[in-house]
């Protein structure tokens, strides 16, 4: 059996004096920057960071903030162990009473048990130790309550609190145990001669050792003549993982009473020095410093990978934003493009167009040579009304089914783009199978979009017509077919086209420039057409800035937040740089 004196704590660094404002506000800083990370992306090792994400920022709320602020408050010693380790028969036996039941069927959820002496009561409110753990007076198995019991019988300046097993069936008691553990003071860890090998409880062992946290160990239920062996054993494990000053401490196995209780001499050892802590104000401090500062350190040193993982999730994130951006601006570009570069001088558009200013000797003289009058010209269309509205029909057509397939092909590229990492195929998975296409509601969206420019374009010839609307020029084509012909004209501004390129696109697009040439003259139909494909270039680009939103706002949904990375680092170094301050007595 080793020493029983309190653990010694690192006088080179001390815990932060009470009040110290410095030390709180780096923490609470420090807390809210954690806070601010996120790692949502599935990317490898990235559990393990989760976890570790998870417990540091319990820690915190848990323990090191709350514990830093009041560091008068009783020693908190918790009870933790293994499934039939007697944990509630031992803290029954040391309270004097039966304060705490075991589950008499396993996996049984647990409620944690405080136990505390009355004048301590104040010191576990809601806004103290485990804020989460909504204060119950009375038995239950609510996981998320605490039960506060006061008892004459634990001396002031201590409280015990009986934890589920930690290698309890049931997630949630293990989860619970882990959290407790980690607001201790103390770990009065709980094993027995049957269990004491068992890996679950070594695990939590060694994080008590990396953390520094004051662990005594309580060898229950042995029998007489296996004490020796067990406990040397024992021993030996405790200092070979780094646990070589925890006391040691046997209770031998023994009849329980009626109420549950061991013989008073069974556990006297244990709540002696528990007592000897409670009454002495520098031993208690010593248990609390050493498990404070150990906490302190054991965090913004974990800090550091987590600072990575998340910095590689803003990069891979960064990176499938990027793709998908990429994707939806070259189909928007190229879109762009086709509506100027005489693309839509084909097909439908072009034969309701040759229908509306006819196909005879005009035509034909267009193929060969571009010098005419523009009287000629207006007095060789022979275009009626009706024959304006089918070329705007097909025109609203045509730029429905451009729209259409670059959309497509857009989302076909981001998707494909996506499926190359691992952690957008999961983000591909939370949308949907649909992803992959152009959104179902385009169509509808692309009829109105392309319909609204044609008002535009009619609104635009209007305008500029306005002084005009009385001569017979302007009458003769109407503003329907004035409206045709920028359209037509639009398609081909961008395309270099000239009355000296053979073929008949290039010559109706040359004769619709001529016809609103012969209305408006030359410099008036440069502006409208400039207008007018500035006008269907911001349509198409709303319509597929909307596609490209389904990408943009999956990584939006992530929840990442610019530069908490930075913040993070930043805030555990603040942290750092106090405590060496405190150290040092600055």
């Amino acid at each position: 059996m080793t020493d029983h004196t309190p653990p010694p704590t690192d006088s080179a660094e001390p815990a932060v004096a009470a009040g110290d404002v410095r030390m709180v506000t780096a923490l609470v800083r420090l807390r809210g920057a954690m806070q601010d990370v996120a790692l949502p992306l599935d990317l490898p090792g990235v559990e393990e960071r989760r976890a570790d994400h998870r417990s540091m920022v319990d820690q915190l709320e848990d323990y090191v903030i709350p514990r830093v602020m009041t560091l008068d408050a009783p020693l908190l010693a918790v009870v933790g162990g293994s499934t039939g380790a007697g944990k509630s028969t031992l803290v029954n036996s040391l309270v004097g009473s039966t304060v705490t039941t075991s589950g008499v069927l396993r996996p049984t959820t647990r409620s944690p048990v405080l136990v505390h002496h009355p004048d301590d009561a104040h010191w576990f409110g809601q806004d103290r130790l485990l804020p989460d753990l909504h204060r119950v007076e009375h038995t239950t198995n609510d996981p998320d309550a605490l039960q506060l019991v006061a008892s004459e019988s634990v001396p002031t300046g201590l409280a015990i609190l009986d934890a589920p097993d930690v290698d309890s069936v049931e997630e949630r008691n293990r989860t619970l145990a882990a959290q407790l553990l980690a607001a201790a003071d103390l770990w009065l860890f709980v094993t027995s001669a049957a269990r004491y090998a068992d890996q679950v409880p070594w695990t939590f062992l060694k994080q008590a050792a990396d953390r520094s946290t004051a662990v005594a160990v309580v060898l229950d239920r042995t029998a007489p003549e296996a004490v020796d062996t067990v406990a040397t054993h024992l021993a030996r494990m405790l200092s070979s993982r780094g646990l070589k000053d925890s006391p040691l401490f046997v209770v031998h196995e023994g009849r329980v009473d009626d109420d549950g209780l061991l013989p008073a001499g069974h556990v006297r050892e244990v709540r002696a020095w528990l007592t000897m802590l409670a009454e002495d104000s520098g031993a208690r401090s010593a248990v609390v410093k050493q498990t404070l500062d150990g906490a302190i350190r054991s965090i913004t040193h974990h800090v550091h990978p987590l600072v990575e993982a998340a910095s590689r999730q803003a990069e891979v994130a960064a990176r499938l934003r990027e793709e998908s951006d990429r994707a939806y601006e070259l189909s928007r570009s190229q879109a762009v493009s086709a509506v100027g570069d005489g693309t839509m001088l084909r097909g439908e558009v072009l034969a309701r167009w040759q229908e509306f200013v006819g196909t005879g000797e005009l035509l034909r003289s267009l193929e060969n040579r571009v010098g005419w009058l523009r009287d000629r010209v207006v007095n060789a269309v022979k275009g009626k009304p009706q024959q304006a509205e089918k070329v705007t029909v097909a025109v609203e057509s045509g730029l429905e089914l451009l729209i259409l397939e670059h959309a497509e092909q857009a989302a076909e590229h981001a998707h494909d783009a996506w499926r190359e990492h691992a952690a957008g195929v999961g983000l591909l998975s939370q949308a949907g199978p649909d992803i992959g296409r152009a959104s179902r509601d385009l169509r509808r969206r692309a009829e109105r979009a392309v319909r609204e420019w044609q008002s535009d374009v009619l609104e635009l010839v209007k305008e500029e017509g306005a002084e005009k609307r009385s001569t017979a020029r302007f009458l003769a084509f109407g503003v329907n077919g004035l409206s045709a012909a920028l359209m037509v004209v639009v398609f081909s501004s961008t395309a270099g086209l000239t009355g000296a390129e053979v073929g008949i696109a290039g010559g109706s697009a040359v004769l619709g420039q001529k016809l609103l040439e012969a209305v408006f003259g030359d410099q008036a139909v440069r502006t409208l057409a400039h207008r007018a494909h500035a006008m269907l270039e911001q349509r198409i680009t709303a319509l597929l800035e909307v596609e490209r939103r389904r990408y943009s706002e999956l990584v939006d949904g992530l929840g990442l937040v610019d530069g908490a990375p930075e913040a993070l680092r930043a805030a555990a170094r603040r942290v750092d740089d106090v405590r060496f301050a405190n150290a040092k007595g600055e």
